[in-house]
Formats: structure tokens, C-alpha cells, sequence
């Protein structure tokens, strides 16, 4: 596992997020915010163990 920190694409909060780095493909997954529980995607590489890219973004349109 590894932690990341994003900003949450929703509330703007910084939050930090597991990942699971003993996967070997790219790898989606949907985690709600620990501020506001609102879903983000999550999207990440891993190589030899260690995320080499990631990227995030909401599901579901901004309403704010």
C-alpha cells in the first residue's frame, strides 16, 4: 500500500488516499472523500511495487 494526498475535486480539501501497489495493470477505483464522502475516481499505474502515475476526478458533476 502507499499513501497519495490529492485535493478533493469537490470540497477542495487536501486528503490522502491508500492505493494498493500489488496490482499489475492500471488500476480504477472509488474512494469517497474523508471531508464531504462525495466518489472519486481514482486512476493509477504501479511498477515494482512503487505507483508510478496517478490521476483523480469527480463522477459525478460539480453541483457547487
Amino acid at each position: 500500500m502507499e499513501e497519495i494526498h490529492i485535493q478533493c475535486p469537490y470540497c477542495l480539501q487536501a486528503i490522502s488516499i491508500l492505493l494498493d501497489t500489488g496490482v499489475y495493470e492500471p488500476t480504477t477505483i472509488v474512494e469517497d472523500c474523508e471531508v464531504c464522502c462525495r466518489p472519486i475516481e481514482i486512476t493509477y499505474i504501479v511498477e515494482d511495487k512503487e505507483i508510478k502515475t496517478y490521476s483523480y476526478n469527480s463522477i459525478e458533476g460539480n453541483e457547487f
